[in-house]
């Protein structure tokens, strides 16, 4: 997002206490249902190759656990806390940190995925652990960095816990509780999709301590972090840029049973092996900050035949470094913006600015991989499909001009002209607009490259959220509407299940080269 905007601008509420009634998804798994005028039939197609694989022999059968949401948050302190790894592998030891102002609590690790609708699965509730309240954090004033480093409160062993997503919930024995997030990676991801976790974006946004990389205590820009550590708790719920920009994709891809595998952007930094032979990645829907080396990385992949996808929209924007912290490597974001020239680090290093990726020293604009351009937010307006026929809206009885209200926002992507852009690059969808009383456009759009990869990109950071349009689960869901939420569930179907069975530009049609077309006055 632009640096001056606040923490949750255009995010709503919390999603504790609210149940997911599934309207949308339900009706793909139950036969035909129609819906405002969008009919489906079935699963959205074949299953590919593999379909119905799990990550565990039967996980998919395992009974839920609807009681996995956070219900209280109690006063501020009450319970919060923070793991010494953003993922590990199964089997490998979490080291948890926690403070409290109870006596005792409990540690309770859900998985997210379908289970039948209860959207999670309680994997492991730890014993009664003594609680206490840990030291004020510090600032480390070179960077307005804020560190909790506390006291190790415990080891969590995941040893039996299968690869996903996981809320850690910590409970409190005075009824208060607080998210930890976690990702059991996947070791390999081949032949399967990829779900990409953002914590470094999550982390970009926390405002635990007073300070994040868009604001310092003052709440101005220029007090701002520099650098922001894993080592502390996120504010709010502990989850929540995972709750509204991840959880729903995690539990519409395990509804589906395709082969999925999980990771973050922060492995795949350290790791590009996870990506080897990967049917295809999801990037999901708010995946703002990347390194220069997972953003090569997925570059790379993309060219060995895997497909990507951008479920957001201003993915791929910052450039960040990491840095070690008292927990180990990769525990620091560094992003200086528009004062990268105050990085001490540029000196030796004058082509590794922390700025954004369009701009100068090292310009590379995220359109080369995206194939879209972020423009700009706020706005609010519908999302209109250009082109039909295309086989993302298989299933959808959408016709050219259906327009869905609120679809696009908070911010949004466009393709641009002039930019570097991959081609041939179709525009499916085509959403007039007006931000800041500058008139424009939001695009989705779809490319493929020799490989056989394709590419498709949403051009809106609602996308995830609208698949819990029209459910009381997110709150006002910005008026998205049932219709709203069962469009961009069945066209999110299609997606997977292409992307899911290989090179999509070998299976599926080539895209139209359209931009000139669309955009006959800019150069292209």
């Amino acid at each position: 997002m632009k640096h001056g905007e606040r923490q949750n601008a255009g995010i709503p509420g919390r999603l504790d206490r609210r149940l997911f009634l599934a309207a949308a998804v339900s009706g793909a798994m139950t036969g035909g249902v129609a819906v405002a005028g969008c009919h489906f039939s079935g699963t959205g197609g074949p299953a590919p190759p593999g379909a119905g694989r799990r990550i565990e022999k039967g996980e998919d059968t395992r009974a839920g656990d609807a009681d996995w949401r956070v219900r209280s948050l109690g006063p501020p302190g009450a319970i919060e806390g923070y793991g010494d790894k953003v993922s590990v592998l199964p089997g490998e030891e979490l080291g948890l940190y926690v403070s409290t102002t109870a006596p005792a609590f409990r540690i309770s690790a859900y998985r997210v995925g379908w289970y039948d609708g209860a959207q999670a699965r309680l994997v492991w509730r730890s014993q009664r652990v003594a609680g206490s309240v840990q030291a004020r954090p510090r600032l480390v004033q070179a960077t307005r960095t804020v560190r909790a480093d506390w006291q190790r409160t415990l080891p969590v062993r995941t040893g039996g816990w299968p690869e996903g997503a996981y809320l850690l919930r910590l409970d409190s024995e005075d009824a208060h509780q607080h998210y930890v997030p976690l990702i059991v990676r996947s070791a390999s991801a081949a032949g399967r999709l990829v779900l990409m976790h953002a914590p470094a974006t999550w982390q970009a946004y926390n405002l635990w301590g007073g300070y994040s990389l868009y604001q310092g205590e003052n709440g101005a820009y220029g007090t701002r972090s520099l650098a922001v550590s894993f080592d502390r708790p996120y504010d709010g719920n502990g989850a929540e840029k995972f709750m509204v920009y991840e959880r729903a994709a995690v539990v519409l891809a395990e509804r589906l049973g395709i082969p999925l595998a999980y990771t973050t952007g922060l492995d795949v930094h350290r790791d590009p092996g996870i990506l080897h032979d990967a049917a295809g990645v999801v990037s999901l829907g708010h995946d703002e900050y990347w390194t220069p080396q997972q953003r090569a990385y997925v570059t790379q992949a993309r060219d060995r035949g895997t497909n990507v996808a951008f479920l957001g929209a201003n993915a791929c924007f910052r450039r960040v470094r990491l840095e070690p912290d008292a927990t180990g490597a990769d525990r620091t974001v560094v992003c200086y913006k528009t004062d990268y020239r105050k990085d001490p680090y540029l000196a030796d290093h004058p082509d590794m600015p922390t700025n954004d990726f369009r701009q100068p020293p090292s310009a590379s604009p995220e359109s080369s991989l995206t194939g879209v351009f972020y423009e700009g937010y706020p706005v609010d307006a519908p999302y209109v499909v250009r082109r039909s026929d295309h086989w993302l809206f298989e299933g959808t009885g959408v016709k050219r001009g259906a327009s869905f209200d609120h679809l696009v926002g908070v911010e949004y992507d466009r393709v641009t002209p002039g930019v570097p852009t991959p081609a041939p690059l179709e525009i499916i969808a085509h959403s007039p607009l007006v931000c800041k009383g500058r008139s424009s456009h939001a695009d989705s759009a779809y490319y493929t490259v020799p490989s056989g990869a394709g590419v498709f990109a949403s051009g809106t950071m609602r996308w995830v959220e609208a698949l819990m349009a029209g459910t009381r689960e997110n709150g006002r869901n910005h008026g998205m509407d049932a219709r709203t939420g069962a469009f961009v569930t069945r066209s999110t179907e299609n997606l997977f299940h292409a992307f899911a069975a290989g090179p999509c530009g070998r299976n599926r049609p080539r895209p139209r080269d359209d931009v000139r077309e669309v955009y006959a006055s800019a150069p292209r």
